[in-house]
């Protein structure tokens, strides 16, 4: 397929194209499933340009911007022929313009990366697409921070919460998740993320690709660690080490299909996981009951309805006063 874009390409681009040529190379633009690769090597061209002084992520913030303001609007002529040439040409200055603009704006402006904030208020699960093709699941009481040109060129996500994320492939363009104990760069793989601040762990899980976890600051991990599919990272931050785990990653992303297992979960952990989920108050009136252990799955139940299967499975009964829920032990 890249050799097909290379030549289509440059075809398209030489001055006695014909106009099918040129009729097949503007056709690209308006694929979506070329995107990507229209992209790279568009990219290619641009980084073999001789501009001296400029980095690599300077051509890729640039390339961007070019990339989605390259729609024009154009009269309709009189000559079918005609439009294909003048499309063509039109489209080479309106490039050639944007290249020259964004150069000097670069070169002499300092440009400050542009942050955006979702949320995923308790009780909720949102879903989101970041420009560059990248889908995110975030979780009940969750906040990311995003920028698709961040620092260095990244893309940049501080997240505070649990997020799931489907990283759209860029080589030339990392993606970096930072939470407050350590960074997860990727270029292109599906892994989630839990960093929940009230949490005492936080916890990486890749389900395909690879990801590397990496401490930002202070030497909380010692050295950069490669994840496998099917691995989970785990940071404690009462004892600050670090576990990896084989696990079945569908146990923990399950949440975002508005899903959660357990496997021999305890009534603590399975407490603050209902509060999220629910956007309830949840008391515990004997701490014993916060060893209890469930497994199960629970869907589309709703919060009386969890309840009760808790009820019937374990020794426990609730009752709800006001806005909060208590369970106690049941009596026999």
């Amino acid at each position: 397929m890249d050799q097909i874009l290379q030549n289509i390409i440059r075809e398209g681009k030489l001055n006695d194209a014909t106009q099918e040529q040129n009729q097949e190379y503007l056709s690209l633009f308006h694929q979506p499933d070329l995107e990507f690769e229209l992209k790279n090597e568009l990219l290619d061209e641009l980084h073999h340009t001789e501009v001296k002084d400029v980095n690599t992520f300077f051509y890729d913030e640039l390339f961007e911007k070019i990339w989605h303001k390259r729609s024009i609007e154009i009269p309709n002529p009189h000559s079918k022929n005609r439009l294909i040439v003048r499309l063509v040409q039109l489209a080479a200055v309106l490039v050639s313009g944007l290249i020259m603009g964004y150069f000097m704006n670069y070169v002499f402006k300092p440009s400050t990366p542009v942050y955006y904030t979702s949320l995923a208020p308790n009780g909720s699960v949102s879903e989101m697409y970041l420009p560059d093709g990248s889908h995110i699941f975030l979780n009940s009481g969750s906040e990311i921070k995003y920028s698709v040109d961040g620092l260095n060129g990244m893309r940049e996500v501080f997240l505070t919460g649990e997020a799931w994320f489907h990283v759209a492939k860029m080589k030339r363009k990392p993606f970096l998740v930072h939470t407050p104990f350590y960074d997860v760069q990727v270029t292109g793989t599906s892994f989630d993320v839990k960093a929940y601040i009230s949490d005492k762990e936080v916890i990486t899980t890749l389900e395909e690709g690879s990801v590397h976890v990496k401490s930002f600051e202070n030497p909380k991990i010692n050295e950069e660690m490669v994840l496998k599919p099917g691995e989970q990272l785990i940071y404690n931050k009462e004892m600050k080490n670090i576990q990896i785990n084989a696990v079945n990653p569908k146990w923990y992303t399950s949440w975002k299909e508005n899903k959660l297992m357990f496997v021999n979960m305890s009534l603590k952990d399975l407490r603050i996981l209902l509060e999220r989920k629910y956007g309830v108050e949840i008391e515990i009136s004997e701490k014993s009951i916060l060893n209890y252990h469930y497994d199960g799955t629970i869907k589309n139940e709703s919060i009386l309805e969890v309840l009760e299967i808790l009820r019937e499975t374990l020794p426990i009964e609730y009752k709800i006063v006001g806005q909060k829920i208590i369970i106690h032990k049941k009596h026999i």
